[in-house]
């Protein structure tokens, strides 16, 4: 199955979270077990054999790749939660959002010195969550090897917010 096809049934949402954002919604993505196998089989593809030892999937949608994409490698999920969402120990970091601001965090022991990290969510627009991330996989001991998403909003600027970390998207909006 082809990119276009993946970028065909993403859904635009008008004025979502809020007036003058257009929300790209990946549901329709995930409800057809066709494309979701395929969106999960373009990231396995690309990181099979590479020594992949965790996929850290960010808060939430992130998530519903990251653990299909793990199980697939026979890595470990490293989940990066909201602050307050995760039960032990964590690191933290803060960051500016399109419409505000959020802490992340991810458990202390979340990662082996030597760990190579994919970080995974579904879509990059300004860059900050995923840069936030990243400064967490660090901080944890792992090292990321790339930071992927499903779609990329190239006219927000978020692939220059990542200079220094390789980045994919197959579907990019320009």
């Amino acid at each position: 199955m082809s990119v276009r096809v993946l970028k065909t049934a993403v859904r635009d949402v008008p004025d979502f979270p809020k007036a003058g954002i257009l929300f790209k919604d990946i549901t329709p993505v995930l409800r057809d077990p066709k494309l979701f196998k395929a969106a999960v089989d373009i990231f396995v593809r690309r990181h099979k054999g590479k020594g992949i030892t965790r996929v850290a999937a960010i808060d939430a949608r992130g998530f519903l790749f990251g653990s299909a994409i793990a199980y697939r490698l026979k890595a470990g999920l490293v989940p990066i939660r909201k602050k307050g969402k995760l039960p032990y120990s964590c690191h933290e970091e803060s960051y500016d959002l399109e419409y505000g601001s959020a802490t992340l965090s991810v458990h202390t022991d979340a990662f082996s010195l030597g760990d190579k990290v994919l970080l995974m969510d579904d879509l990059l627009a300004t860059g900050g969550t995923a840069l936030a991330s990243a400064r967490l996989i660090e901080r944890a001991g792992g090292s990321v090897a790339e930071i992927d998403f499903l779609i990329e909003l190239a006219f927000l600027g978020g692939r220059q917010k990542l200079a220094g970390y390789p980045v994919y998207a197959p579907i990019v909006y320009g």
